[in-house]
């Protein structure tokens, strides 16, 4: 068997390389793309749907305004729609999750949910406006 290890949620990693890269708003906006395998305990498997270890693609971005960020969050979330509905074929739904439902420190995630055959949304893409808080943290 081979070990695993534990890390910290990106953000964790991320907002520390933007302390350090980011030194005046002329650095802004800052646009990091982010691919890694990953591994999350889960209960129940689905094949194809949720496994133990996927890969997992995240963008982070920093901005000068509060208004470019969300705007860079809704472009995300309508690049992650178009992408199911006209390369996977797979109709989704575009909204906003409730604030029991956000990524933990986010101010706002929006979600693309495509519908499963039992009605059930599957979550198929989120993008989260995380207003200061992992830079300030």
């Amino acid at each position: 068997e081979e070990p695993l290890i534990v890390r910290p949620t990106s953000e964790t990693m991320i907002w520390h390389m933007f302390g350090k890269w980011i030194d005046s708003y002329r650095s802004l906006p800052l646009k990091i793309n982010q691919w890694a395998n990953v591994m999350r305990w889960e209960m129940r498997t689905r094949p194809f749907l949720r496994s133990a270890e996927f890969l997992w693609q995240e963008g982070h971005t920093a901005h000068a305004t509060r208004e470019e960020a969300e705007a860079c969050a809704k472009e995300m979330l309508d690049i992650y729609a178009d992408v199911v509905a006209k390369l996977l074929a797979i109709p989704v739904i575009k909204g906003a999750k409730s604030p029991t439902e956000r990524f933990a420190g986010a101010e706002d995630t929006l979600t693309i949910e495509a519908l499963m055959p039992n009605g059930w949304a599957l979550q198929s893409g989120t993008s989260h406006f995380l207003g200061q808080n992992f830079a300030k943290a």
